[in-house]
């Protein structure tokens, strides 16, 4: 597996760290359709012998999961995205079907460990608001078809793009929220994901934390789809739903080791990150989850991890 990480921002200073701390991959927000902009993303990690490897968030994408005007326009800008991406050997899109677009939390300001800051999620705290005129929210069964579409349209061009599609389950994953159904929270539905269209570029983003959210026993999933998977998140949670914290990737309930030995022994050769990491002191916060030193603290425990799980 290849230690990645997702800088906020992608600065010099930050590409610098990361090369200096053992990490040998970056994971790139969307860096929209122009591809010189990416050719320079590349050149600018090149510069510190570090490679783009993976495109994730903030992909426009919200019209076609809801099966709403502008969806043709946000499919092209897939489509060119796609192509950009082979264009400079980024292999892995990481991308999700979660109807709010990214994930949800109620703070963002939660103690932890020496009273630095995670971020939590309290179902008892989402605000009881009264349900939103019918034809506002999307069903269940529509937004499978709507992705069973979006994999039947993309899936093609990856492949002939060298692309891998790994789809990121929902997150907090919750089968509705705010009256607004979900689909992508559990490993049946990621059995189902790859049902819907057999493809070579139809992969996974295995996050654990996720699914330790959900009460799921992440080191057996981690074994269900290794052959499926194309990218991970590595992290923990305190608790599991209708309320959840963030934590250390050393403080939470799961066996972290273990999770490290099953990607080994199945053979998981791709990029796999540090997701969400407590905020330390003397940072600002302004970033929740995506503050530099706690990433720093992530990328030394699973490096010690995986040095000793090959020994």
């Amino acid at each position: 597996m290849k230690l990645a990480l997702f800088l906020t921002p992608m600065s010099p200073h930050h590409l610098a760290l990361a090369s200096q701390i053992g990490v040998t991959d970056i994971v790139a927000p969307y860096p929209g359709t122009d591809a010189d902009d990416l050719v320079r993303q590349c050149e600018a990690a090149a510069q510190h012998d570090l490679k783009i490897s993976v495109i994730e968030r903030h992909i426009p994408h919200d019209k076609l999961v809801h099966n709403k005007p502008g969806q043709a326009e946000q499919l092209a800008g897939f489509q060119q995205l796609i192509r950009n991406m082979g264009r400079c050997g980024i292999s892995t899109l990481c991308y999700n079907w979660m109807p709010d677009d990214d994930w949800q939390r109620t703070s963002f300001a939660t103690r932890e460990r020496g009273r630095a800051l995670v971020t939590e999620f309290d179902l008892s705290q989402v605000r009881s608001t009264p349900p939103p005129p019918p034809g506002n929210t999307t069903a269940s069964e529509q937004l499978w078809e709507n992705l069973s579409r979006f994999l039947r349209e993309i899936a093609p061009l990856a492949e002939d793009h060298g692309v891998r599609l790994a789809l990121h389950p929902d997150d907090p994953p919750l089968a509705q929220l705010r009256y607004q159904d979900r689909i992508i929270i559990d490993y049946a539905a990621f059995e189902r994901v790859l049902d819907l269209c057999p493809s070579a570029a139809n992969k996974l983003c295995f996050c654990q934390g996720t699914f330790a959210s959900a009460g799921l026993d992440v080191l057996a999933g981690i074994r269900q789809f290794q052959d499926h998977l194309a990218f991970a998140h590595f992290r923990d949670v305190h608790g599991t739903l209708p309320r959840f914290r963030e934590t250390f990737h050393d403080n939470g309930k799961t066996d972290m080791a273990a999770c490290i030995r099953a990607y080994q022994e199945s053979g998981f050769s791709g990029p796999i990150r540090p997701d969400h990491v407590p905020t330390l002191d003397g940072e600002s916060n302004s970033e929740p989850g995506y503050e530099m030193l706690g990433r720093l603290h992530a990328i030394g425990y699973m490096k010690g991890l995986i040095d000793a799980s090959r020994a």
